[in-house]
């Protein structure tokens, strides 16, 4: 059977069923774009680590499509693990005589930079939130507040939050994908992981601002514009022109989530409770990502018990 005929059948018979519609897209965007023009023509029983291995490097050094230049390595990871889960499956089903992709080498893959919004700035931004005349600006206020990703924010309902006592539910997401007609549209799923369905607590500041919000609402989302849900996209921009009205330093939105964690971690927040409700899988994970916040903080902490001596 050749790779093409049998990553085919792998979509439509073990990955479209089992993973969400997020999932199925970008594995079948993969296969499409950079695994059947580079490897569909061989046989499933053709394939050495060594084989796979040249493929790898092909796309490390001209696999953008777009610019003919090499892709990240994040980009080859992803890659790597359709392959794999791709052959291992093959294997697993008599397709195969043997696996053998577990013995490639991966290109190393750099942390992202954790980026956050200086106090300085995020005073601006809720100063400018706070007066817009824009009632769908208050979602970057709320991220601000409880660490919220996009997806979650522009997925939440009024049903989702109680005024009363105080804290909102994450019990969906959504993203911006492809419609039958090729057009870009609001896609809802569950959350990005078990871990992320979750409950915050909320500032009681934010809870007047809410009711207030809620009566001008003519929405069953939170966040909306003239009664219609938002895409991702379209609420990026707004937050991007945003930052260039107010002259700062830009970030990407999820930066206002890094900039949640870090102030938390700055008032003293313990990372097992940040865990919780920034929806991470383990403590481990929160940690591991804001370390660098949190030795910040321990050093201004030092600097100023030395101010004793």
């Amino acid at each position: 059977m050749r790779y093409k005929d049998w990553l085919t059948e792998w979509l439509k018979t073990y990955v479209e069923p089992t993973t969400k519609s997020r999932t199925h897209r970008r594995y079948s965007e993969i296969v499409n774009h950079h695994i059947i023009p580079k490897m569909g023509e061989y046989e499933l029983d053709n394939f050495s680590p060594a084989l796979l291995q040249h493929c790898i490097m092909e796309w490390m050094q001209n696999g953008n499509l777009k610019t003919g230049r090499g892709l990240a390595a994040n980009s080859v990871s992803a890659i790597i693990n359709v392959v794999q889960s791709s052959l291992r499956t093959a294997f697993q089903l008599g397709y195969t005589k043997e696996y053998t992709a577990n013995r490639i080498k991966r290109p190393k893959i750099q942390e992202k930079d954790i980026t956050c919004f200086s106090f300085q700035d995020q005073k601006k931004i809720e100063r400018a939130v706070l007066s817009s005349k824009k009632n769908k600006m208050f979602g970057v206020l709320l991220c601000l507040y409880s660490g919220l990703r996009v997806g979650e924010l522009l997925a939440l309902k009024w049903s989702d939050i109680d005024l009363q006592s105080g804290h909102l539910s994450v019990l969906r997401s959504c993203h911006d994908g492809k419609g039958k007609d090729g057009k870009y549209i609001k896609i809802e799923d569950t959350p990005k992981t078990s871990s992320s369905r979750r409950i915050i607590p909320l500032p009681k500041q934010l809870l007047p601002l809410l009711k207030d919000l809620k009566k001008r609402s003519n929405s069953e989302y939170v966040i909306s514009s003239n009664g219609k849900s938002i895409s991702v996209r379209s609420y990026q921009r707004s937050f991007d022109l945003l930052q260039q009205k107010l002259v700062i330093s830009h970030h990407g939105f999820h930066s206002l989530r890094h900039t949640f964690a870090t102030r938390s971690l700055e008032c003293g927040m313990d990372i097992k409770t940040l865990s919780e409700i920034l929806g991470h899988k383990s403590p481990t994970v929160t940690l591991n990502r804001y370390v660098h916040s949190m030795m910040e903080h321990k050093q201004d902490m030092m600097n100023k018990l030395g101010k004793i001596f």
